[in-house]
């Protein structure tokens, strides 16, 4: 099953990602009785106005992947590069809300203009309903990441619509260290950790730089244009708490076009794609689900379309979704 969407996955799994200098001050280890939005906006705060760079690895299963990270602020915002250090090259050089994603196979570049926060950032959206949805504690134990003492805070979801997670925060800046998904039985489903870090004046603007040679290269920037579902005649249901915060249409291969909803509850995401039915492409099979760590993608047909659901939460969530979603098409269609 995962091979017959291997391709469509990796498709729009790289349409998602090419999507996306103040003082370290000191801060106290985050108290037990502390709201538990000001924690996480602590932790989204530092990711954002902290000057670090480093190196982290997102583990899954036997699977690590590693990557550096060098963010910057400045005079003109925020400055952060990102290099994929295994598998193909891959690299992102974001400048505020205008990201590149570099392609050296192809020697392309992708422009996309809109935020899209990573590792160490945590928030998605507002986040203001994190609290209603998550249950947020923080641990007495003591823990170490990259030589940095830390808090373990442990957000626990009130339903299954979500994955709970752990994090642990940096005791004297709240830059986030550690970041693991667990699910509903707490177990271990993938997480992401600094391995080594550099703070403030440590971290150098010549960092920024990237060491392609990007002069001739084919820069391409994607052409979205706002679009409203609902409006169109699709009825896409939201797990509780999650709420809209993007609706585009955006060319892909052959001049399709493919619409795009992304739902959030302030924590984990949902793509979900529509595209017009092509009968060249394999059905999706009965089951329509796939998965790698804690992303699942789950395709099904509606009328003369393919649904694809995509995001880092359990697969009930995305087959509820896919099964539920309706297109009753405007008179004037």
């Amino acid at each position: 099953m995962l091979a017959m969407h291997r391709h469509t996955s990796r498709r729009l799994l790289l349409v998602a990602v090419c999507m996306l200098a103040l003082p370290v001050w000191a801060a106290e280890p985050p108290p037990s009785n502390a709201q538990p939005l000001q924690i996480l906006q602590k932790i989204q705060d530092a990711a954002r106005t902290l000057d670090y760079s480093g190196v982290y690895t997102y583990q899954q299963g036997t699977a690590m992947v590693s990557s550096r990270v060098v963010h910057i602020v400045d005079g003109t915002g925020e400055r952060e590069r990102l290099e994929l250090l295994d598998g193909a090259p891959r690299e992102f050089l974001r400048h505020n809300e205008v990201t590149q994603c570099l392609v050296p196979e192809k020697k392309q570049v992708l422009v996309e203009r809109r935020r899209g926060d990573r590792f160490p950032a945590l928030i998605l959206g507002s986040g203001a309903n994190i609290s209603e949805h998550y249950q947020v504690n923080v641990l007495p134990v003591p823990h170490r990441i990259a030589s940095r003492e830390c808090s373990m805070i442990e957000l626990l979801p009130n339903d299954a619509h979500r994955y709970g997670y752990r994090l642990c925060a940096d005791n004297e800046t709240n830059l986030l260290l550690k970041v693991q998904t667990i699910s509903a039985e707490h177990g271990l489903i993938d997480q992401i950790s600094f391995n080594s870090l550099q703070l403030g004046d440590k971290v150098r603007p010549e960092q920024l730089v990237s060491e392609w040679n990007t002069k001739n290269w084919k820069v391409v920037e994607t052409a979205m244009e706002p679009v409203d579902l609902a409006a169109d005649g699709w009825r896409i249901p939201f797990p509780p708490g999650f709420q809209s915060v993007t609706q585009v249409s955006r060319p892909m291969k052959r001049g399709r076009k493919v619409s795009q909803l992304v739902v959030t509850d302030g924590l984990a995401a949902i793509s979900v794609f529509i595209e017009p039915y092509d009968p060249n492409r394999p059905e999706p099979s009965a089951g329509g689900m796939a998965r790698a760590g804690a992303m699942n993608i789950f395709q099904a047909r509606i009328g003369d379309y393919r649904l694809t659901a995509l995001g880092e939460v359990p697969a009930g969530t995305l087959r509820s979704i896919a099964q539920s979603t309706e297109y009753v098409p405007r008179s004037d269609h």
